[in-house]
């Protein structure tokens, strides 16, 4: 499992990806990137600490990803991770969150106290597809509501069961109204969904674009980022 990287074609920073707590939602129908958590606070804090050790603030900008939401990171990785942006000069930070964590995401910006960009699992901005298919939990009802507290959307596209004008829409909500984005190309997984390949020819070539668009991050395999396995 590869816990460090750095992000060098957009947005260039450091990244890591630490252990949490379970999900609070873990019911997605589409994620088996849960597994990657723990009960036990002494294991995590552990492993925690060893990858933190890895970022050297080069670029003042931190990615920090877990296997749910950052609100599912003991308090000692946090406090570890906020004594790291202090050592190390870092000017801005990238964060996720599930919905279910909303009122809490100005507590976190507080905590921090450098600008934070604040990603959410969105997958779809259909809401039958986001909340019945996908099983997301995620029951905004307008872009307008989710601005509130997210800056950015994370997408998901190539599912059985998605459409092209789905994905248009999508596409559409995110170029015209957030600043950044990650597009993951839907890969399989242990998980029952599958992958529609046509879907996701007809997507690369349409928005092909987008890679040379300095806000739209697309994940083409879900270790692009350089974490994971």
């Amino acid at each position: 499992m590869d816990r460090y990287s750095e992000v060098t074609n957009k947005n260039v920073r450091e990244i890591v990806l630490l252990k949490g707590f379970p999900c609070i939602w873990g019911k997605c129908s589409f994620c088996d990137y849960i597994l990657d958590n723990s009960t036990s606070e002494d294991e995590i804090n552990k492993i925690n600490f060893e990858v933190l050790e890895n970022i050297t603030g080069k670029y003042k900008v931190l990615e920090v990803i877990n296997s749910g939401s950052c609100f599912e990171l003991p308090k000692a990785t946090l406090l570890k991770i906020k004594e790291i942006i202090k050592e190390k000069n870092i000017e801005k930070l990238f964060l996720e969150s599930h919905w279910a964590y909303k009122n809490k995401i100005q507590e976190m910006r507080e905590f921090f106290e450098i600008p934070i960009t604040f990603k959410i699992g969105v997958e779809s901005f259909d809401y039958e597809f986001r909340n019945t298919f996908l099983n997301k939990n995620a029951k905004f009802k307008s872009v307008s509501q989710l601005k509130e507290h997210f800056d950015s959307p994370c997408m998901m596209v190539g599912i059985k069961g998605q459409t092209k004008e789905m994905i248009d829409k999508d596409m559409e909500i995110v170029l015209n109204n957030f600043e950044h984005a990650t597009i993951n190309v839907f890969v399989n997984n242990s998980t029952s969904l599958e992958r529609d390949d046509e879907l996701v020819k007809w997507f690369i070539e349409k928005y092909k674009f987008l890679d040379e668009s300095p806000k739209i991050e697309v994940l083409y395999n879900n270790t692009d980022f350089g974490v994971g396995d």
